[in-house]
């Protein structure tokens, strides 16, 4: 008999279960609790800032994206050390290109920051 690893839906269920996850990445996941931390100043700073609610709106949305990302590689890493310990090729790849959609989503916040304070504040 194969045993499926799907729970029965249920919105409450799986509201749980994202919290869980969210929870499971800020106990275990330094970069996760760094980017929250950086998260905190810089919501402080999207709102207090005289900024058009389009550029606080794109501002926070790409903050948020960094911290999506950041839950999908540490779910590729942990799937990644479920299936193997060992040092190989494909692992390492794995864990590289999650760590890089992490730096790009970064990279992406930052490049909107740089546009909105030209535009806005200088």
């Amino acid at each position: 008999m194969l045993m499926q690893n799907k729970p029965k839906y249920s919105i409450f269920k799986n509201a749980f279960y994202a919290i869980e996850g969210v929870k499971s990445a800020f106990e275990s996941e330094t970069s996760f609790k760094l980017e929250l931390f950086f998260g905190i100043f810089i919501a402080i700073a999207i709102f207090t800032l005289p900024l058009l609610f389009s550029s606080k709106l794109v501002l926070a949305v790409t903050a948020v994206l960094i911290l999506i990302i950041e839950l999908l590689n540490s779910a590729i890493e942990n799937l990644v050390d479920l299936v193997t310990k060992d040092l190989h090729p494909l692992a390492k790849n794995a864990k590289d290109m999650g760590a890089g959609a992490v730096l790009f989503a970064v990279l992406l916040h930052l490049g909107c920051w740089i546009v909105v304070i030209f535009n806005e504040l200088i």
